[in-house]
């Protein structure tokens, strides 16, 4: 387990100035049968001093293997749970149910009478869905509203999204192998005071990232760091983005939950590191 000598990197939610560990995990490959393994790494997680848990209504059996384990636990006011809708009608994306319907299975899933950010997923229904949240949010259903993506397509529709609705949070695909949302996103959101959640700093399920440099030993710059492999730079590179509130990436493992944690401790890298890292990468 992540031994508790340095604390957790914070960074403030815009909206509000809550303060939020900066390293999230993605819960997309939860599934029942991998309870115990899940168990031993939610466990490590809340220890670490980590508490986003980003998850999503078409994520299989994820919400309700959450639910099952922290419940269980005892953790979730330790956590910060984050869920996503889609749709506006009757019916969502995958089969499954739309609206306000998507959100009481949400929670009953999760055993909590509350989430504290729901995500429009991939946008779809934003415009119909995001006026309902405010609503729901009025009702203590939630605590933050945004929409969110992994899709470098949809950038400029986030973009009009928060000029359009009052947004606490996006969530985008950001990371040094995917570059994308630096050039307009992130400056639109910095500027609207709405919080980054940085997606797929790995590359994804696979790593595709991870596997392209997986051969390459560490620069010297990874010690400045404080970096002992490569997935703790992808994820330090994302976290130093001034406009980066928390990066999640996706894991079922005790031993790589505590190894992604340590990216969310020390030093983050400067804004001249920070052009190393992408000249390094960018000559692969």
């Amino acid at each position: 387990m992540l031994e508790p000598a340095s604390p957790p990197i914070l960074k403030a939610i815009p909206a509000t100035g809550q303060w939020l560990p900066v390293v999230g995990l993605g819960t997309n490959a939860f599934d029942e049968s991998l309870l115990d393994p899940l168990r031993e790494g939610l466990r490590h997680f809340a220890s670490a001093g980590a508490a986003m848990l980003d998850t999503a209504a078409v994520y299989g059996e994820s919400e309700q293997v959450i639910g099952r384990l922290v419940a269980e636990l005892g953790l979730r006011e330790r956590l910060f749970i984050a869920t996503k809708i889609t749709s506006g009608g009757g019916s969502g994306a995958q089969g499954q149910p739309g609206g306000r319907a998507s959100l009481d299975r949400s929670l009953a899933r999760l055993k909590t009478d509350h989430v504290d950010l729901l995500y429009v997923h991939n946008l779809i229904g934003a415009d119909v869905l995001l006026p309902a949240m405010l609503e729901w949010r009025q009702e203590g259903r939630l605590r933050y509203i945004g929409v969110s993506t992994s899709h470098d397509a949809h950038h400029a529709e986030i973009c009009a999204c928060m000029r359009k609705h009052p947004l606490d949070f996006v969530q985008v695909n950001y990371g040094l192998g995917g570059r994308a949302a630096q050039q307009t996103l992130l400056e639109a959101a910095a500027d609207r005071r709405v919080a980054v959640v940085a997606n797929v700093p790995l590359g994804g399920r696979g790593g595709r990232n991870l596997q392209a440099v997986k051969d390459r030993p560490l620069p010297d710059w990874a010690a400045e760091i404080g970096c002992s492999n490569w997935a703790q730079v992808m994820l330090k590179y994302s976290l130093s983005h001034p406009a980066v509130t928390c990066v999640i990436s996706g894991s079922t493992r005790a031993a790589h939950i505590d190894d992604n944690q340590r990216a969310g401790r020390g030093v983050l890298p400067d804004a001249a590191l920070r052009r190393r890292m992408e000249q390094y990468w960018d000559a692969l």
